[in-house]
């Protein structure tokens, strides 16, 4: 009881400081991670770059989030984010990084509200290792530092949590419904994966609100239904209004908000569905991103059957694809083999899975006593809430069939949670206690030393054996010290056991530093020494020391070099490699990858939005002189090769498939009407069409004027400018 006492004086003592000094520094590192260097990534991610260029011109591209300025298709998210990264822009100007501040500072306000979360019931020094444990976790710091949604996301759902804590509290309906309902501006964010906490915020407020049931009912019915109204509410308005009235719903099948949601942004990445049905015949679904995302192209000397089946490509591409370091063991884009350890494999583990097993000895001890029947403590209660976060998220990824790296910045705050949360109890229990639960702490400590040794193994070669040695070997002593003096209570077991915290820390923190030590990827952002790859896997043997990720990748914007494509992988949609890979709106050669993927750039400005990143300024000087009031300055197949164009003038281009190009959109009496209304005569072409778009092109190529490429085409090999490589420049005009 006096204990008891003494941590709540001892709490509101602490409250009543307006500042705590401990925080300050966790703070400041956040911000060092999450801002530094965020200035000379001058594109971020091409694709959402180009929609805040496009936002920026109409409150109806604002409002659709259109990824053109003609307002021909939109990006494949609700906008809500992107409305945040256009105002931004308006404020500071448009610049890679003033679209890039908002997830950066998401990613420092995720750090405060987990200290604020965890301090108030575990105590001030649990929400102190909770927020270092969470700024230090290698994902968010990566993703952060990028225009992707995640940032944003999580720390919009650790509001919604702040919320339903202050519901639990005081007992007030109110903080319910707003907890629930930034759930639902959480799914204009990015759809169903706001959903994953849903278990958290139901078993939680069972269990911890002290009303009859008949209420408990009733009021999380009425907030589930605000969530859902508030979810769907953009969906409705847009899928209500007539087609010809606003953009396509890029990415969709059916123009459709609620099926982007349910499907391509829902189901089909729990089961891996990488099918969507085109108009003619079947094509792998366009994923997430530019680079992992680049549709099956051929070059011009290509001569394969643009009616391959997908399952032939398919076949042809699980066959060549080799992940980071050889082999296809780390599954695709390094996101391991479905299973039960899936979370422990490489390419995952160095993301997130750092603190796991002290985690899971944190749980152990946390609950332990625990009655099924009750009653609860508050520190019981908000494990169990963390425990539901973390368990359903986890099961997502050890069996979801497609994910990105950067998705599992979902797990970073429960992870995170139950560190510091742990690390508090845990001690408590070594120094309190004698039986089982004192040996917990050296246990969570040894073994999580043994699982970071297995983390760093992959890449010796780039960190030396020191530091794996060295995490190794601390562990096993600081482990095995603190065992041998369990029972003697003196400074020096103190300074052990943060000694032993350091450590385990210690990694962690290396990893979060990699995207600014070595460049980060603003498309398929990850931690790590290969971090600029957008892979996260252990770099390759074949790998320069200077250059890492997608190995001999030409330059956007050369058309010098081999251009056969006999060795080539041309990986379908929806599907990346780190081998020679055919990238949108070119072919691929032996010549060195573009500075956006390169470990150290020598630019001071990181064009990292995408393959093609810059303009081919001879093309853009062409079509500029050349156009006669056509609304497009041209068509392209997709937004790869349109995005620069429309980032740098702010004219509008078509990406004619949308996205990736597989959205069926345009059709040829469609395109016909539109060049006969004088709206688009130019269209860059780099290979067959997809879906929908095979009659397009074929009708393009059949019915226009090839542009001689000497009046357009640049033939330095490293200008790195683009639409690029073997695509050919047509022009159509008919009365």
């Amino acid at each position: 009881m006096k204990h008891m006492n003494s941590e709540v004086k001892e709490e509101r003592t602490s409250n009543k400081k307006r500042i705590d000094l401990f925080l300050v520094p966790i703070v400041l590192i956040a911000a060092f991670l999450n801002l530094f260097k965020i200035w000379t990534d001058e594109y971020a991610n091409a694709y959402y770059t180009a929609a805040v260029k496009s936002m920026l011109q109409s409150f109806h591209n604002f409002f659709y989030a259109s990824f053109d300025p003609g307002g021909y298709v939109t990006i494949d998210k609700p906008p809500v984010v992107f409305w945040i990264q256009t105002i931004s822009a308006k404020i500071f100007g448009f610049h890679g990084w003033s679209v890039i501040l908002p997830q950066a500072l998401a990613g420092i306000g995720s750090v405060l509200l987990l200290y604020v979360l965890i301090k108030r019931t575990f105590g001030v020094w649990a929400g102190r290792f909770a927020a270092l444990a969470m700024a230090l976790t290698p994902i968010v710091p990566a993703v952060s530092r990028t225009n992707n949604i995640d940032s944003m996301l999580v720390f919009t759902l650790l509001l919604a949590t702040w919320m339903l804590f202050r519901a639990v509290r005081t007992v007030k309906f109110g903080w319910v419904l707003a907890a629930f309902a930034m759930i639902g501006v959480a799914f204009n964010m990015k759809m169903l994966q706001a959903y994953m906490v849903l278990p958290a915020f139901y078993v939680f407020y069972v269990v911890a609100t002290k009303i009859t049931w008949k209420k408990k009912i009733a009021f999380l019915t009425t907030a589930t239904a605000l969530m859902l109204a508030v979810s769907v509410s953009w969906a409705v308005v847009v899928d209500s209004t007539s087609a010809d009235k606003r953009p396509y719903m890029g990415s969709s099948q059916t123009n459709s908000v609620l099926e982007l949601a349910f499907g391509y942004n829902g189901i089909n990445r729990l089961t891996g569905n990488t099918s969507v049905t085109g108009s003619s015949h079947k094509q792998p679904a366009q994923t997430e991103q530019q680079t992992a995302s680049s549709e099956t192209k051929q070059n011009s000397n290509s001569s394969a059957d643009s009616s391959q089946s997908s399952n032939q490509r398919k076949s042809s591409f699980s066959q060549k694809m080799q992940a980071p370091g050889g082999g296809n063991q780390n599954g695709m884009f390094n996101t391991g083999n479905p299973g039960p350890f899936r979370l422990f494999q490489k390419g995952l583990s160095d993301q997130i899975s750092w603190l796991l097993p002290f985690v899971i000895f944190s749980i152990v001890g946390l609950f332990a006593g625990v009655k099924f029947k009750g009653p609860y403590t508050a520190k019981q209660k908000e494990s169990l809430f963390w425990l539901a976060w973390l368990l359903p998220v986890a099961v997502f990824f050890s069996i979801a069939g497609f994910f990105h790296q950067y998705y599992l910045i979902m797990l970073a705050p429960p992870i995170a949670a139950f560190a510091g949360a742990g690390a508090v109890a845990l001690w408590s229990m070594y120094k309190q206690h004698n039986d089982w639960k004192s040996w917990l702490l050296p246990g969570g400590i040894l073994t999580t030393a043994a699982l970071q040794v297995y983390i760093m193994s992959p890449y010796v070669s780039s960190i030396g054996v020191a530091p794996i040695a060295g995490v190794g070997a601390l562990g096993v002593i600081l482990a095995l010290v603190l065992a041998i003096r369990k029972q003697r209570k003196n400074s020096l077991t103190n300074y052990l056991g943060a000694a032993a915290m350091v450590v385990l820390l210690a990694m962690p923190a290396y990893w979060a530093m990699t995207p600014i030590i070595y460049g980060g990827n603003s498309m398929l952002p990850s931690a790590g020494p290969d971090s600029s790859s957008g892979m996260g896997g252990p770099p390759s043997k074949a790998t320069n020391s200077k250059q890492s990720g997608f190995n001999g990748m030409q330059p956007p914007g050369s058309s010098s070099g081999n251009s056969s494509s006999n060795n080539q992988m041309q990986p379908p949609s929806g599907s990346s490699n780190s081998g020679q890979m055919q990238m949108p709106g070119g072919s691929s050669n032996n010549s060195q990858m573009p500075n956006s993927f390169s470990s150290k750039s020598s630019s001071s400005k990181r064009k990292s939005g995408g393959m093609n990143a810059e303009v081919n300024q001879k093309l853009l000087n062409y079509l500029t002189k050349n156009n006669t009031g056509e609304k497009y300055l041209f068509a392209t197949t997709d937004s790869t090769s349109a995005a620069p164009y429309i980032i740098k003038t702010g004219k509008p281009v078509m990406a004619m498939g949308g996205f990736s190009g597989s959205d069926p959109i345009l059709t040829v009496s469609k395109l016909k009407a539109m060049i006969k209304k004088g709206e688009v005569k130019y269209f860059y072409l780099s290979g067959m069409g997809k879906g929908g778009q095979s009659d397009v092109i074929t009708w393009i190529k059949e019915n226009s004027k090839e542009i001689p490429s000497s009046k357009w085409q640049s033939t330095s090999s490293s200008a790195q400018q683009g639409p690029s490589g073997n695509g050919t420049l047509y022009e159509i005009t008919l009365k």
